[in-house]
């Protein structure tokens, strides 16, 4: 009887082989960034296709048993050939091709990665670009992802990360509510006045705002009667219904403060920053088109550093002589 050939997964085939020559699951893992559960799982989904024990396992050590062994010959000598093969198909390619498989938040989605695609699809055409819009955390492997971009700081050593940029904070609102509420002059100002929060999907606790004060990092933290989760663009929308202050990025923001529909207030207290960047597990770096994608990214973003966002001080000005502070 014929096997499916529909239930082999190159990438667990992978973690297999890795895992045999290491001899060590968690070894495997921490060389091709994922999770030693990952690595598990996908020896255990193997095992159960052939109806075979690949390892022989103890609480110390992994061991081949003789039909993992022999398993392990033919998958090592089939994944040479296909490695040969599409090296000699690369090096005919004039450019980069394949799919780009991608994770990205929904603010970094919408306002800078789909805004650049149109130019990257121009310098790379033979580049299929599969981008996956949301604010959850995702197995590269597992759900064969090449890149991610991520909000903060990478500290996970099996993964690559390349900074795109420190994205400025700023507070806005919109002038009818500013009208009505007044314009905050401090922080403490901000107690009188609707702050809207966003909920972190990973902890379940509100993100604070960030602020200089003096030289002094201050991080604001306070309790809000509307609370975002998820998705953030939920708060910017209800901010420009004019539901209160947000603080939010500026190359969110940008286009309504042209448009006059947003207005940043508490400019003496700007300045602080939150970095994005760009993941990808260790053995990605030779791919062409992982490369493509990365460097393109990172120069387009180096590129954007000197544009500022157009401020609108003298709205603020005004407002804050016709308006009273509640």
């Amino acid at each position: 009887m014929s096997r499916d050939s529909s239930a082999i997964q190159l990438g667990s085939i992978q973690l297999f082989c890795k895992a045999a020559e290491l001899e060590s699951f968690t070894s495997a893992a921490e060389s091709l960034g994922v999770t030693p559960a990952a690595v598990s799982r996908s020896v255990r989904r193997i095992e159960e296709r052939l109806g075979v024990r690949l390892f022989a396992r103890t609480t110390r050590q992994i061991r081949l048993t003789s039909g993992g062994r022999l398993y392990y010959e033919k998958c090592r000598e089939a994944l040479t050939q296909i490695e040969e093969a599409e090296n000699a198909i690369s090096s005919q390619q004039e450019s980069p091709s394949g799919i780009v498989r991608i994770s990205v938040p929904t603010t970094y989605g919408h306002h800078r990665v789909l805004p650049l695609l149109p130019k990257f699809r121009v310098l790379y055409p033979k580049i299929i670009v599969e981008i996956n819009i949301s604010n959850r955390n995702i197995d590269f492997v597992e759900e064969g992802y090449d890149l991610a971009i991520r909000l903060g700081t990478q500290t996970d050593s099996r993964l690559v990360a390349r900074k795109l940029e420190d994205a400025t904070l700023g507070v806005f609102a919109t002038p009818d509510y500013l009208k009505r509420r007044g314009v905050p002059q401090n922080l403490e100002d901000l107690t009188q006045h609707e702050c809207i929060q966003f909920v972190l999907p990973s902890t379940g606790k509100a993100m604070p705002w960030i602020f200089n004060n003096d030289g002094v990092k201050v991080d604001f933290s306070f309790d809000s009667h509307v609370r975002c989760s998820e998705d953030v663009l939920g708060c910017v929308t209800y901010a420009r219904a004019g539901g209160g202050l947000f603080q939010i990025y500026h190359f969110i923001a940008e286009e309504n403060t042209k448009k006059g529909e947003l207005i940043e207030i508490l400019l003496p207290f700007g300045g602080r920053s939150r970095a994005f960047s760009i993941l990808y597990p260790q053995n990605r770096h030779q791919s062409t088109k992982v490369r493509a994608f990365v460097d393109f990214m990172v120069d387009e973003l180096a590129n954007r550093k000197n544009i500022s966002v157009e401020r609108e001080v003298p709205v603020v000005a005004k407002l804050k002589g016709n308006a009273a502070r509640k």
